[in-house]
């Protein structure tokens, strides 16, 4: 079972611990864009989860692999729908190392 909350989370407590970076920017609602690396089943996209779930933000998971730019520009679309509404969106990228030039141009203006 996966934790739910960022208090279940296990490890990286250097980042998420109380006081720390990510935490705090949790607790003041700061977020910005991060990184996430590490090896596959680590809790990277559990992590991201717990955070959109604290922030009260949609949460759009992407495959870098599986996602064409289709994909990347339905979701934008939808995070700016969200955005329009008050909402916050996590856009979630997994692999992002994997994108080609068509699909890391997608995410420009």
């Amino acid at each position: 079972m996966r934790p739910q909350r960022l208090a279940d989370y296990i490890g990286q407590d250097h980042i998420i611990g109380e006081g720390k970076t990510l935490s705090q920017a949790i607790e003041n609602q700061t977020l910005h864009s991060m990184v996430f690396w590490g090896p596959p089943g680590t809790g990277k996209t559990t992590l991201a989860k717990i955070i959109a779930n604290s922030v009260q933000a949609h949460f759009i998971n992407l495959s870098a692999v599986l996602s064409g730019v289709k994909d990347i520009r339905e979701a934008i679309a939808q995070a700016k729908q969200w955005q329009a509404q008050g909402d916050k969106t996590i856009l979630f990228v997994d692999e992002v190392h994997r994108f080609n030039k068509s699909q890391q141009d997608a995410f420009l203006p």
